[in-house]
Order: C-alpha cells, then structure tokens, then sequence
C-alpha cells in the first residue's frame, strides 16, 4: 500500500448527499476479484451515457458532460469534496479500490457511512471528516477559483488551502501509523514474518503430525 504523508492535489466537488456505493462503483462490476481496473467505471451510471458491462472499452463511450468527472477544469483531481454520509449501502470495498485507481488519494466530507470509511484506510485513502460548514466553505472556494487545490498534511493532521486557511481533522493514532508507513492488514501481519515462521518450525518440531498430508 502506497504511504500517505502529505498530498496536494486538485479538488473536484461531487455537490450530493448519500452517495452509496452502488453509485461509486455499479453491482455488474462486482464479479471482479482482481483488485484492478476499477477506476473506468467510477461513477459509472453518472459519468456516461450508456449501461457499462465489465471489460468495456470505456474510451468509445458517450459521456455525460453535465457530471462534475467529466469537466475540463476537474481533470487529473485527486480530492474529492462530497456532502454528508458519503459511501453509505452495501459494504463493497470495490468502492475505495474504484477511487484509488481513478487517482484519488483523499476524500473530504461531513460524514462517512462507517463500513466504507473502515475501507478506505484498508485501502490507502484518507476520508477526512470536516463541519458542515467547513465543507460549505470549501465547496464555495473550489467552485469559484479553476484550478483549486489542497494540500492534505497526515503528519500534523491539517488540511491547508491555497490562501493558508487550515483546517484540522482527527484520526486515530493506529489508522495514521498505517497511512504514514503505508500498511495494509497484510502489511502489519508482514512485519513479524519472522516470528511467524520460527514459531511454526518449533511447533512443527514439537508436533510433526501436523505435517502430515494424505496420499495423492
């Protein structure tokens, strides 16, 4: 998983509340289990015209132009700036993989629906949790200036505008340790590896049976 210590990137608003994750990633792609290829159908319903299958050619597709993904000057956004329990519905973590490999590394909003938000920091991306009127403020800013961007410090727990405003956000110390040293379940299991296989040579030293394996 790639760390997460400070990002600065562009700043696309999604204006909506309750975006479930049917709408971050539509149930036909779901049969994937590959972990990739996600990001071509984020949004999928509302970022084209037609109904996505899986393996599509996206790029011969006939997009929306009134979707906020599809306009010129959000192009290459890495932020997402969304309303009230975003992410809620079924519990999919196809929905952070869809965001992370459309590009996004940070995701601003009042509230998360908590199954998503436990995802996302499974996955390498940071759900930030602003007041209602902190996310008012930001929607204003990012809508009136082309080009607005953020800078998002893990270390010091800050998101910075372009003006110098800051705005604080908690999380919890063993989330940003993850983040920060870029550590998935896998990757906390992976630092006592060692330990893992000197326990299972003495175990299996001490109860050989265990190796026992039936005839092919």
């Amino acid at each position: 998983m790639e760390k997460f210590t400070q990002h600065q990137g562009l700043v696309v608003p999604l204006d909506r509340d309750n975006v479930d994750t049917d709408a971050i990633i539509p149930k036909q792609f779901l049969k994937s289990i590959t972990r990739s290829g996600f990001g071509q159908n984020l949004f999928d319903e509302w970022r084209y015209k037609d109904i996505g299958v899986p393996g599509q050619d996206c790029s011969q597709r006939p997009l929306n132009p009134d979707f906020v993904l599809n306009q010129a000057r959000y192009q290459g956004a890495s932020i997402l700036l969304t309303r009230k329990n975003f992410g809620c519905g079924s519990s999919r973590e196809h929905a952070p993989w869809a965001l992370g490999q459309y590009g996004f590394r940070a995701l601003i909003a009042p509230s998360f629906a908590d199954i998503f938000f436990n995802n996302c920091y499974k996955n390498g991306l940071l759900p930030i949790v602003l007041t209602e009127h902190e996310v008012d403020q930001l929607f204003e800013e990012v809508k009136a200036f082309t080009g607005y961007r953020l800078t998002v410090d893990l270390q010091t727990q800050e998101v910075v505008s372009a003006i110098g405003t800051r705005y604080a956000f908690e999380i919890t110390a063993f989330r940003k340790y993850c983040l920060l040293n870029g550590l998935d379940e896998i990757g906390l299991t992976l630092r006592y590896a060692e330990k893992i296989r000197q326990f299972e040579a003495e175990r299996l030293a001490q109860q050989p049976w265990l190796d026992y394996r039936l005839a092919q």
